[in-house]
């Protein structure tokens, strides 16, 4: 397909309450959405890194801008007929994953849509039933928490994270665990220990925990498989796995028992899928993550959770559980306990409604194919 035109939205959508974690609280989440246009047909996609560089060194802003002074430039008037070939395009420009994820997603939503498919089913998924859990961030007390898991239980979540951080840790655990013996549950812990807190992470080995999530820093391997060593519960990576060959040698040094794969994180689907498909020949169970992002960012992740190697319930979230309103449309609704069910159209089913985009846009730019 010839790329004609390229545009990119740095928006801002409001939550409905803040989102509290390791490393921060935000009210609204700033994102960028791709708009790509070929062969009369566009494609959507979405970064979401945060409103600064917290989560990963990536941030919204950032995104933007490389997006709009290279990476777009970069494939503007060029046939771009498969992801490998949209990847070697960008393979020049050094990390950036979640920039490149924007595009990435972008291209596959147009494929999906020029071939007449579904995007969960052009990628080999199951069937268009993604399995989901519960996400429950650092709360105003334990009172307030006690009541968030209690009410996901009687929703029917096969599973709920807790975020977990210094004064919200063992504590908070121990609390929920007691109100909720046979609960599947498992800690967020974003980065934010070390070493020095091996003591603790064995304290969490007694509450039965599913895993525990990204417990070090955001680029470690090396002290995760130190960590992962001292301890019965399994340590999943999030942050610390951005390409493959992360994915590889995180396995190689018994660095943890799950993978987190998230679109955004790992530089788009493609990569995302190679991620997926290596851990299944290692025998390594994977589950999808999402970040704080419209349908439109969701749309591939869910696709991507209806994968074979996808072990666990997923981070796709109803739209009711961030949002008033989503700026993208359809909503995003279970279609059963601990279930969302991907779209039957093609591509990944999701597009921004234009006066809702309009209204959350803060820079826009496009990037038009020169005409001879």
């Amino acid at each position: 397909m010839l790329i004609d035109e390229i545009e990119l939205f740095h928006v801002a959508m409001p939550l409905k309450a803040p989102w509290r974690t390791a490393f921060g609280e935000e009210t609204a989440i700033d994102t960028v959405l791709v708009r790509l246009r070929a062969d009369g047909e566009d494609g959507w996609g979405e970064t979401a890194p945060y409103r600064l560089p917290q989560f990963s060194p990536e941030w919204a802003s950032g995104a933007f801008a490389l997006l709009r002074d290279a990476m777009a430039p970069a494939l503007v008037g060029k046939r771009i007929d498969s992801a490998e070939d949209l990847q070697r395009e960008l393979a020049p420009l050094k990390g950036n994953h979640f920039a490149k994820a924007g595009l990435d997603t972008a291209w596959w939503d147009l494929a999906a849509k020029i071939a007449g498919e579904p995007l969960w089913k052009m990628i080999g998924g199951r069937g268009p039933d993604a399995i989901v859990g519960a996400d429950i961030s650092v709360m105003d007390g334990l009172d307030d928490l006690v009541a968030a898991v209690g009410k996901a239980q009687q929703d029917g979540f096969q599973r709920t994270k807790l975020k977990f951080r210094r004064g919200w840790g063992l504590e908070m655990v121990a609390r929920v665990r007691e109100a909720f013996p046979d609960a599947v549950l498992h800690v967020d812990c974003n980065s934010a220990f070390t070493l020095d807190d091996i003591p603790m992470f064995r304290e969490l080995d007694r509450f039965g925990l599913a895993m525990i999530e990204q417990p070090l820093a955001y680029d470690d391997l090396i002290d995760h498989a130190r960590l992962q060593s001292e301890l019965k519960t399994p340590i999943c990576l999030d942050e610390s796995i951005t390409s493959v060959d992360r994915a590889r040698k995180a396995i190689d040094i018994g660095a943890c028992g799950w993978i987190n794969i998230k679109p955004g994180r790992v530089g788009g689907l493609t990569n995302a899928i190679a991620i997926h498909d290596h851990c299944a020949a290692r025998g390594v169970p994977c589950w999808i993550g999402g970040m704080l992002e419209s349908a439109v960012g969701q749309g591939p992740a869910l696709a991507l959770s209806t994968l074979p190697n996808v072990k666990y319930p997923c981070d796709v979230f109803p739209t009711e559980r961030l949002y008033e309103t989503d700026l993208s449309e359809p909503e995003i609704v279970l279609s059963g306990p601990s279930r969302i069910t991907a779209s039957h159209k093609p591509g990944h089913g999701f597009r921004p409604n234009p006066e809702r985009l309009r209204r959350a846009t803060r820079e826009y730019a496009v990037v038009a194919a020169r005409i001879a």
